[in-house]
């Protein structure tokens, strides 16, 4: 067997069992813990610059990261391959700023029903980048819970919906989305066996870095000894559990998933956003929404279940 065939097989290989239910659990955790990086990253960014804030949560990031290799006897010698990290980093860092620059031009509600085309478009990634087939029940449940993702997303209002219009904005978003749909396959691929914690590391260190490039000048003007102490509470969620600990969940999932299934989780942002915002005294959503979230928890539902 060449080599070419057996990474392919490899690559179409995945858990069963425990692990994979624990993968799921991975991934569903992952999707949970997202949801609370908007709330926090959406009240601190009235506070500051939203790309200084970027710059300083993977700055903490780093360092907490490195802190825990030293003490955990973790190797943190340059890498193999190290055009590795450069490539995650890049697309990372496009997919973080996309996602504000967006938000320039256009409203939370028009981004989130683009990202809900990543599980798809990451499919065909996947295929591309390591032929990893998805089966076609597989794709069916995903496009149940896109329809009950978008549904919440627009809040249950059809005229929303209808009225949807395709500007600067979701074009420039649509540009983020393709780089995060590519970054979930190559995290298998570009996998060596490396300590997940090293790994995690070399990824965020390439992330900084192409995010301070436009942060860099803003960070300057930032008034740290006076920022609200919720500044800093979401800079320490945003490194800790929104960088670092997702980050982990990703790849334990991605190795052990098929890349669609992975990023599929990520419809039920909206719905965890939702009762985030509820709990925290924002306003609690419409049953037509609710109902919409069933719908993406069904669709969900019926693609764990399928065969890989």
């Amino acid at each position: 067997m060449t080599e070419q065939a057996t990474d392919r097989t490899r690559h179409n290989t995945h858990a069963r069992g425990r692990e994979k239910l624990k993968a799921h659990l991975a991934v569903l955790l992952f999707a949970l813990l997202i949801s609370g990086s908007f709330s926090f990253g959406g009240i601190a960014t009235q506070l500051i610059d939203p790309l200084a804030l970027q710059a300083l949560r993977y700055a903490l990031t780093v360092v907490l990261i490195a802190l825990l290799c030293l003490k955990m006897g973790i190797s943190l010698k340059w890498p193999k391959e190290p055009w590795r990290f450069g490539v995650l980093g890049l697309l990372m860092a496009v997919y973080m700023s996309t996602m504000f620059v967006a938000l320039q031009y256009t409203k939370p509600v028009a981004t989130g029903a683009v990202f809900t085309l990543m599980p798809l478009l990451s499919a065909v990634f996947a295929w591309f980048l390591m032929r990893q087939h998805t089966r076609p029940g597989v794709l069916v449940s995903l496009l149940i819970a896109a329809s009950g993702a978008i549904w919440v997303i627009f809040r249950g209002d059809l005229d929303a919906l209808l009225a949807f219009d395709v500007g600067r904005g979701e074009m420039i978003f649509f540009v983020g989305v393709l780089c995060h749909a590519a970054y979930v396959p190559l995290l298998r691929l570009f996998n060596r066996k490396e300590a997940p914690l090293a790994f995690v590391f070399w990824a965020a260190i390439a992330t900084f870095f192409f995010i301070l490039v436009p942060a860099a000048p803003r960070l300057v003007t930032v008034d740290y000894l006076n920022l609200p102490p919720l500044v800093w509470i979401a800079v320490l969620y945003l490194s800790v559990i929104a960088t670092a600990v997702t980050f982990f969940l990703l790849q334990y999932a991605s190795v052990r998933l098929p890349a669609p299934k992975v990023l599929a989780y990520g419809y039920l942002t909206p719905t965890f956003i939702i009762v985030i915002e509820g709990l925290i005294g924002h306003g609690w959503a419409s049953a037509a929404v609710f109902l919409g979230a069933l719908v993406t928890a069904c669709g969900l539902l019926v693609m764990a279940f399928l065969p890989d």
